[in-house]
């Protein structure tokens, strides 16, 4: 029987939510998923619809949940159902609500400056089924997190923050930032990849493959 997965967009369009999602319907369905896409977070109020999820991909930039919402939300990971999301549309929602952001292990805070004209990705456990062959890759023309993230993750990637950081008394150049992560939240699974500003930056394949990859991990 299929996997089944839920695709949230919304919120703030600089992060191209829409765009987004369609990057990466076609690659769960690909992988053998059915794929549900919604554009309102009552999805996350659906009871039938969450009760049948094996993964939820959130990419809603900022917001607000209600607490039905993220009841529903929180009770469907808790149980065992995956969740796998990338850049603002993962580590920048709901900023009222820290609940969240203690289920994701992370959340943006800045951004000490963008690329210019590039910033590399580095893999720094290549032992994870998530990263294994992928050593590293470079992201041009998006822009770079500054974020608070939890010790307790599994970190699987990091970024330097060297480039167009502006006053450098704020924040050391050459600081590693984890940019990718995995963590537990109850009988359900964890995956978080700080690229992926606008879908452009899925035009990088190593990046594609690595946040495809991550979501069949985190499924349940």
């Amino acid at each position: 029987m299929a996997k089944h997965a839920l695709i949230v967009f919304g919120g703030w369009d600089g992060h191209t939510p829409r765009q987004s999602a369609e990057v990466f319907a076609p690659e769960l369905e690909n992988a053998g998923y059915q794929v549900t896409l919604r554009d309102t977070l009552d999805a996350y109020a659906d009871h039938d619809l969450m009760g049948a999820l094996d993964l939820i991909v959130p990419i809603w930039t900022m917001g607000e949940i209600s607490k039905e919402q993220w009841a529903g939300l929180n009770k469907a990971v808790y149980d065992g159902c995956g969740l796998a999301g990338f850049h603002g549309g993962v580590i920048d929602s709901f900023r009222q609500n820290t609940e969240y952001q203690f289920m994701t292990g992370g959340q943006w805070v800045a951004h000490p400056g963008n690329s210019e004209p590039a910033y590399t990705v580095r893999t720094t456990d290549p032992d994870h089924e998530i990263t294994r062959g992928i050593g590293s890759f470079d992201l041009a023309d998006t822009e770079q997190y500054y974020v608070h993230t939890d010790p307790g993750n599994h970190v699987l990637m990091h970024a330097k923050v060297d480039h167009g950081l502006g006053d450098t008394s704020q924040y050391p150049v050459g600081v590693d930032m984890p940019f990718a992560w995995t963590r537990q939240w109850g009988q359900g699974r964890v995956f978080v990849a700080c690229w992926g500003h606008t879908y452009k930056d899925f035009d990088v394949p190593e990046a594609k493959q690595i946040v495809t990859r991550g979501m069949i991990w985190a499924s349940r």
